[in-house]
């Protein structure tokens, strides 16, 4: 195996520069390339311009492939083929190391580690570096997975209960730097599991956004939904009506209080909130509605617009109360999905501005999809299987109507009309 005229000029120009670094990288480059030189031509059955019957297909030009090697990254031509396909074996991602170094990178990536930081990362393990690209095209593998999870169906089983809220990133859109909200929709499922069931950025909480995402959810077999739990964003509330008809709204006790202690003034907003906070200890329903009217008529003097706001509220913030009242500390407000939001923040905090939405997509499915997957791993259920029957009661049993049994009608007498 010899070297051809352009491999021995750069070995040359190594050798001239002085520079034993370049000198190792040129030469592993030229020793990298004609191995795959040769199995190209075991595999096509001929070498380039001869002629042979064995031949089973030609030549169709060369693609660069940037390759990391301890001796700093080097290009690779690969032969192009007019017919099928060719791939060095000697390049081939299966090599322990190899495998071992995508699952870092990749690792490092979904840790909301950024590129630059991915790139010390490679240099402590031995390497030079990796380039931008190169973090970019591994990253693109987690794809499938992120694509497989999004579009899961969901009709295993029915989701009484379904959590909506948003959080916000930034990422670059046409040269601008914007706002992204990246959407998550999680369920408690009929035997009392939690699953996050779907994710998506877009432009803004907008109805149309909303509509479109739930709508997705239903389409992938999102069923038996009976209260849905989210923040009073009037395109979230009117996208929630439309796909989930007949099912009821919580709005968020939490978020209520902010928009609540908002329109007082800090000295008084801890009395306020222990007034509001005594809606949510009755026993019953009717307690909980009338304890409510009570809080707004206290408040009415000193704080109208509260009381204001805690009657036009009423029939939201109270929904949960026409659900057993083993289930309301779970359904009275988005909390259940505030860690999320949490992890999510802190993940993409790190990477700061996303170069792209797909990107900001990405990073963010692959937090939610690990969070899933480690609320399936464990037993521990949201709401117990006993307490999730409480939502279907058995239908009563009919004992026989005795006046049937005894053949005697069940009709008054008074009211029997004789021909």
């Amino acid at each position: 195996m010899t070297l051809n005229q352009s491999a021995l000029l750069e070995l040359s120009e190594a050798l001239r520069a002085g520079d034993g670094v370049d000198l190792m990288r040129t030469a592993l480059q030229s020793m990298l390339q004609l191995l795959v030189e040769a199995e190209a031509t075991a595999t096509i059955g001929a070498a380039p311009h001869e002629r042979s019957e064995a031949r089973t297909t030609h030549r169709n030009g060369h693609r660069d492939k940037l390759l990391t090697t301890a001796s700093g990254d080097v290009t690779v031509r690969i032969p192009k083929t007019r017919t099928g396909s060719f791939f060095p074996a000697l390049l081939a991602p299966r090599r322990r190391i190899d495998v071992a170094l995508h699952a870092v990178v990749m690792q490092a990536y979904v840790e909301g580690v950024s590129t630059r930081r991915v790139d010390d990362l490679v240099v402590a393990m031995g390497g030079t570096g990796i380039s931008r690209s190169e973090v970019s095209r591994i990253c693109r593998q987690l794809d499938v997975d992120v694509a497989a999870w999004r579009t899961r169906p969901l009709d295993e089983h029915e989701f009484p209960y379904v959590f909506l809220d948003a959080t916000y990133c930034k990422a670059r859109i046409n040269q601008r730097v914007v706002s992204q909200a990246v959407v998550i929709a999680t369920g408690v499922s009929a035997d009392g599991r939690r699953e996050v069931l779907g994710c998506a950025v877009g432009d803004s909480e907008t109805e149309t956004f909303w509509t479109e995402f739930l709508r997705s959810l239903r389409d992938r077999g999102l069923a038996g939904v009976r209260l849905v739990i989210s923040d009073s964003h009037r395109g979230l509330t009117n996208a929630a009506a439309a796909v989930f008809a007949g099912a009821g709204w919580q709005r968020c006790r939490v978020h209520f209080m902010r928009n609540a202690l908002a329109k007082v003034s800090k000295a008084h907003a801890q009395v306020v909130a222990a007034t509001i906070r005594t809606i949510f200890a009755p026993l019953t329903a009717g307690e909980v509605r009338a304890q409510l009217d009570v809080v707004a008529d206290t408040l009415r003097p000193q704080f109208p617009a509260v009381a204001d706001l805690l009657l036009d509220a009423k029939a939201d913030l109270t929904a949960f109360a026409d659900f057993p009242a083993a289930h309301w500390r779970k359904i009275w407000s988005t909390n259940p999905l505030e860690r999320l939001n949490k992890e999510v923040k802190r993940r993409t905090d790190v990477v700061g501005i996303f170069p792209n939405t797909d990107a900001l997509l990405r990073l963010s499915a692959c937090v939610l999809i690990e969070a899933h997957d480690e609320w399936q791993d464990t037993d521990r259920r949201y709401l117990s299987e006993e307490t999730m029957a409480l939502l279907n009661p058995p239908a009563p049993t009919l004992l026989p109507d005795p006046a049937i049994t005894t053949g005697h009608s069940t009709l008054d007498p008074a009211v029997v009309v004789t021909a």
